[in-house]
């Protein structure tokens, strides 16, 4: 196991990749709220150009503390990639320390590909073509009582909803004391009603349930730079068990502005249904999936608050948090949310 990017010599990629490099260059990309991430410039005899080289924090306090993140990732490459049809970078090599807490990961390097936009939002399209691309996690593993025989796998219990809701009504205040403190009186009542409600929401609904994202939104996603349909899914550090529709609720709740959303999630969540109609699943109708994407939408002021009071605070960070935040309070209402979670 390397201890840093220095470690990433010529040699060591050689025996990684089972080829010949000659050369490597490495190139610091991305902030790196949980580790590090490094494009590697390669030559070499059967190599590809580049690739990805994700390490964990430098900090071993701090790689510590993500450890269960880090390994879940390696995990989810190595056991659970192969048995779904969601579209992910290659991954090369995979390798994490529980001594030390550090993770290797060489990803493929997505040239033809861009990041998503949190801020920006994205294209009715691009919202079509990441519902598909997430049909394709959900879809095979439907209600797979098999998941639970993997290590860090679990479905929510009740002492995890009455922990949610101990520390996310203080967050919500803590939140809008200070980063949050420019949302709308609106948006605040909607932020405090949500947080009454989120113990109970952690368990509604929870009969359907398949392998989730769990950060399934714009800048974990890559688009293809010609415009054409093929996203791709990164970072899976957060890999869970949970009703599947809490992925799609966060990625249109959050990444669509409020009146594309309206115009457009109804088609969105068909487009979706049909994909998982595509990867086998029975008796589970478009109404039914409807319900669930209407509950699914506490996920977005949920991880944007959280992210927010629990992270390091970037001046991009704390207007990507209250994006999310306004944008899925929004579709709280919308939607009435808060009236089918009860509580």
């Amino acid at each position: 196991m390397i201890a840093g990017v220095d470690d990433l010599d010529a040699a060591w990629l050689s025996e990684a990749l089972g080829a010949s490099v000659d050369t490597v260059t490495a190139t610091r990309v991305g902030t790196g709220q949980m580790g590090e991430c490094h494009r590697l410039t390669l030559t070499g005899d059967g190599v590809p150009p580049s690739v990805l080289a994700k390490l964990g924090s430098a900090d071993p306090a701090a790689r510590a503390l993500v450890g269960g993140a880090y390994r879940g990732e390696v995990r989810f490459y190595e056991e659970i990639a192969p048995t779904v049809a969601i579209r992910v970078p290659a991954c090369h090599h995979a390798a994490y320390d529980e001594a030390s807490a550090q993770v290797v990961l060489l990803l493929e390097d997505l040239v033809d590909h861009e990041q998503g936009d949190q801020l920006a939002g994205c294209t009715p399209g691009q919202a079509h073509d990441a519902a598909r691309n997430l049909a394709g996690l959900h879809g095979p593993r439907w209600c797979d009582a098999s998941l639970l025989d993997l290590e860090g796998l679990s479905l929510s219990q009740q002492e995890d909803a009455d922990l949610l809701a101990e520390i996310y009504a203080p967050s919500v205040e803590l939140y809008l004391s200070d980063a949050g403190r420019g949302l709308s009186a609106e948006d605040q009542e909607t932020l405090r009603a949500s947080a009454v409600r989120a113990g109970p929401w952690l368990l509604a609904r929870a009969t359907r349930f398949a392998l989730v994202h769990g950060d399934y939104r714009l800048d974990n996603l890559m688009f293809r730079t010609d415009g054409g349909p093929g996203c791709v899914a990164v970072d899976w550090q957060t890999t869970s068990l949970a009703p599947p529709l809490r992925d799609l609720g966060f990625l249109l709740g959050t990444g669509l502005d409020p009146s594309l959303r309206r115009a457009h999630e109804a088609a969105v969540v068909a487009t979706y249904h049909q994909g998982l109609l595509g990867h086998g699943v029975t008796g589970y109708d478009l109404d039914e999936c409807w319900l669930d994407y209407r509950t699914s939408m506490l996920q977005g002021p949920l991880i944007a608050v959280l992210g927010c009071v629990y992270t390091g605070r970037t001046e991009r960070g704390d207007r990507m948090f209250a994006t999310m935040v306004e944008r899925s309070c929004a579709a709280i209402r919308d939607l009435g949310t808060l009236e089918l979670v009860g509580g």
